[in-house]
C-alpha cells in the first residue's frame, strides 16, 4: 500500500488501522465446540451441571484462546458415532475408533485414565498376568476390550465379560458377588463406592485394587474437528499445567472424604 503524497497524519493514521486490523484478525476466531462426553463418567463428567474434572480442563483450555464449550453427553459408545454423523465438533475419547477417517484432528489428552482391575478384598485375588483371570466374570467399562484384547478376549469368548455404560452397576454387581471383578477407573470406581454408601447408608466391603498394565496417552486423546481449534486447545491446556489450575481442578472434584 502506497502512502506517498498523503499528509504525515493520514499516514499515522492508516498504519494503526492496519496495525489494530492485524490484531483484530488474528485474534477475532472464536469457536463454539460442541463437544461429546460421557453421561456416566463421575467424577470426571457430570451431566447434570454441565460440569466435571474433563469438562473443566477443557473447558477451560479451549477459553484460553477465546473458544466456547458446549458439553453434549453421550452414552460412551454414542460418541465417536454422533461425531462421525457430524453432530459433533469434537469428542472427548474415541473409546476405540479410529476418528482420523472421519475429520478427527487428535490433540492432547485432557485427563488419563488409571484403569484397574476391582475384586472384593475378602476374594484374596491375585491379578498379574492374563491368565489369572481364567474362570473369573468381568464388568468393565464401553470400549475396554477394544483397549485389553489380550486381557479380555479370553474372558470374553468364555462368556463370562460384559460391558456397562453405567459404572455405578459396578458397585453393586461386585458387592453382590455377581462378577469376579470390576475394570474401572479408580476414581470413577470410588466415586460411585462413596455415592452408594451415602444413598444406602450402608458400608460397603472394602476392594483391593489390581495394577495390570501402563496407561497408553494416546487412547486419552481429545479429538476436534477443527485444527487451529485443536492447536488453541494445547496451548491452552500447556498453560493450565503451568500455572497449577490443572491440579486444581483435580483437587476441586477429587476432595477427600
Amino acid at each position: 500500500m502506497k502512502l506517498l503524497g498523503l499528509p504525515k497524519w493520514l499516514k499515522t493514521s492508516l498504519v494503526i488501522l492496519l496495525i489494530s486490523e492485524c490484531l483484530f484478525c488474528s485474534f477475532s476466531f472464536a469457536a463454539e465446540v460442541r463437544m461429546g462426553f460421557g453421561d456416566k463418567l463421575q467424577p470426571f463428567c457430570l451431566p447434570q451441571s454441565n460440569s466435571g474434572i474433563n469438562v473443566q480442563i477443557i473447558r477451560e483450555a479451549l477459553a484460553y484462546r477465546g473458544h466456547s464449550l458446549v458439553p453434549v453427553f453421550y452414552p460412551m459408545k454414542r460418541i465417536s458415532t454422533a461425531f462421525i454423523a457430524k453432530n459433533l465438533d469434537g469428542a472427548m475419547i474415541d473409546s476405540g475408533i479410529d476418528l482420523a477417517p472421519y475429520g478427527g484432528i487428535y490433540a492432547e489428552p485432557a485427563v488419563i485414565y488409571q484403569n484397574v482391575f476391582i475384586s472384593l478384598k475378602k476374594r484374596n485375588l491375585r491379578i498379574n498376568k492374563p491368565s489369572d483371570l481364567k474362570g473369573l466374570s468381568v464388568i468393565a467399562f464401553p470400549g475396554a476390550l477394544e483397549r485389553y484384547p489380550e486381557w479380555l478376549q479370553p474372558v470374553n469368548r468364555a462368556g463370562k465379560y460384559i460391558e456397562t455404560n453405567d459404572q455405578s452397576l459396578q458397585i453393586l454387581t461386585l458387592q453382590h458377588n455377581r462378577f469376579d471383578l470390576a475394570l474401572s477407573d479408580r476414581h470413577i470406581y470410588r466415586y460411585f463406592f462413596n455415592e452408594t454408601e451415602r444413598k444406602t447408608h450402608q458400608a460397603l466391603d472394602e476392594v483391593t485394587e489390581h495394577e495390570f498394565t501402563q496407561a497408553n496417552w494416546k487412547d486419552y486423546r481429545v479429538v476436534f474437528r477443527n485444527r487451529t481449534v485443536a492447536e488453541d486447545y494445547e496451548v491452552g491446556l500447556k498453560e493450565l499445567k503451568r500455572t497449577g489450575r490443572y491440579q486444581a481442578i483435580f483437587n476441586t472434584y477429587l476432595k477427600p472424604r
